[in-house]
């Protein structure tokens, strides 16, 4: 998922077809500390639940404006998991850590926090905590540190809307420990990231397995991209699960990265063919069409460079549709769809973008569909062999599948001639 708002918003776009996402929901993921996360009462016991093993449903009771909710949750009335569920001392140190972690919450925690797991790791001890609030639950993990137990991002559920609750955590300076709480259903781990040639994800998934409430898991290191991923069965976006820690990685210091330009071109002849210009309705494609290039379960940034989308119509009279998805420090992939009328998108073609380039798309389609072409900014002409040069507009073409050679003429009045034969 690559993370900045228009990117929020297509993977939520592509997940659900017709939800954006809320206001200021960039701003939460970029959090590192504290942050408040609310829950539509329906779900807020079905997020309980899945937290820990025990499938014992939580409970939301609202008195109205009597009194506060009382949540009834195993998260807070279960004994502690976990290989340090006996030891005191260590239980004191991190009741201690959240009393001082909780100080400042925005929902002031009530009662006795309850550890719901306490554990040995390779990066020193951790711990899960749950504890009532004014007008919910505070949970969050107690993170092990140099200066003792420290408590990491406090998740705050109510019962006034939805986000995510973190279920797992990075541990250790390198941030190569991954502690998974058991949410009692089956979960799948991938350690690496990996490209075919083609530009598609590799990735190998195998199941966790749990041990009394959690799993610890030896990861790479996480320092300057995340490799792993963590998913519900099935693997797939819904089921992905939120890891805490994540933020630090994709934005060291908390420091925003700014959006990438987002490019929309529509080739002549295209609107007779959607019936409707897709550029000005922000066309996607389905997340099926692209799924060998989506990283469904992972999180990624950006390297900032220019997200494209071209829509035209190839020849045979079939929709054509250019998107990009980029990750990381990684190279653009720029892929073409192709869809019949009534017919869904199937991916036909890829390559990479080299938008330090004169020309940095050159696609050419299979079945002599053409040589799609983009350079932001500039005339593009084409010719065939020793040909006259025939003009093919701005910024994007779909030319001939016979072109040999494209002249790239940018702002300047530079020309550039590329060659684009087979």
């Amino acid at each position: 998922m690559t993370m900045n708002d228009s990117d929020v918003r297509g993977i939520l776009h592509r997940a659900t077809d017709d939800l954006v996402s809320p206001p200021g929901l960039l701003a939460e993921v970029r959090r590192g500390g504290r942050r408040r996360v609310v829950r539509r009462r329906a779900v807020l016991a079905a997020v309980c639940a899945a937290v820990v093993a025990v499938p014992v449903a939580g409970v939301l009771d609202l008195p109205g404006n009597a009194g506060d909710p009382q949540i009834a949750s195993p998260l807070l009335d279960e004994p502690t998991r976990g290989d340090l569920a006996a030891d005191e001392g260590y239980l004191r140190q991190v009741r201690a850590a959240w009393q001082r972690g909780t100080e400042q919450a925005d929902d002031r925690p009530r009662g006795e926090p309850n550890v719901v797991w306490a554990g040995r790791t390779p990066a020193g001890p951790a711990a899960y905590v749950a504890q009532r609030s004014a007008h919910g639950m505070t949970m969050g993990f107690v993170k092990p540190t140099a200066d003792g137990p420290r408590v990491g991002t406090l998740t705050q559920v109510t019962d006034t809307g939805t986000d995510g609750v973190e279920q797992a955590v990075l541990l250790g300076p390198q941030r190569d420990v991954l502690l998974v709480l058991d949410p009692g259903q089956p979960v799948e781990f991938s350690p690496q990231l990996r490209y075919a040639p083609d530009g598609k994800i590799e990735r190998t998934f195998e199941p966790v397995a749990f041990r009394d409430g959690a799993a610890v898991l030896s990861v790479p290191p996480q320092r300057t991209k995340l490799t792993i991923a963590l998913s519900r069965t099935p693997v797939e976006q819904r089921n992905a699960m939120p890891i805490e820690g994540t933020s630090e990685v994709l934005f060291p210091g908390n420091k925003d990265r700014p959006a990438p330009p987002l490019i929309r071109h529509t080739l002549p002849g295209a609107e007779q063919v959607w019936g409707m210009d897709p550029a000005a309705k922000e066309v996607i494609a389905p997340t099926e069409a692209l799924a060998g290039y989506l990283d469904t379960a992972g999180a990624h940034t950006h390297d900032g460079s220019p997200r494209l989308w071209v829509y035209g119509a190839i020849p045979d009279g079939r929709r054509l549709l250019l998107e990009t998805v980029q990750y990381d420090d990684e190279p653009s992939r720029v892929i073409a769809l192709v869809a019949g009328k009534y017919l869904p998108f199937e991916a036909v073609a890829s390559t990479t973008a080299d938008w330090s380039a004169p020309l940095p798309v050159r696609l050419r389609l299979p079945d002599n569909q053409g040589v799609l072409v983009a350079a932001e900014g500039s005339a593009l002409s084409y010719r065939v062999g020793d040909g006259q040069w025939q003009d093919a507009g701005r910024n994007a073409a779909l030319l001939p599948a016979t072109a040999t050679d494209v002249r790239v003429t940018d702002a300047n009045g530079t020309p550039t001639n590329v060659s684009v034969a087979p």
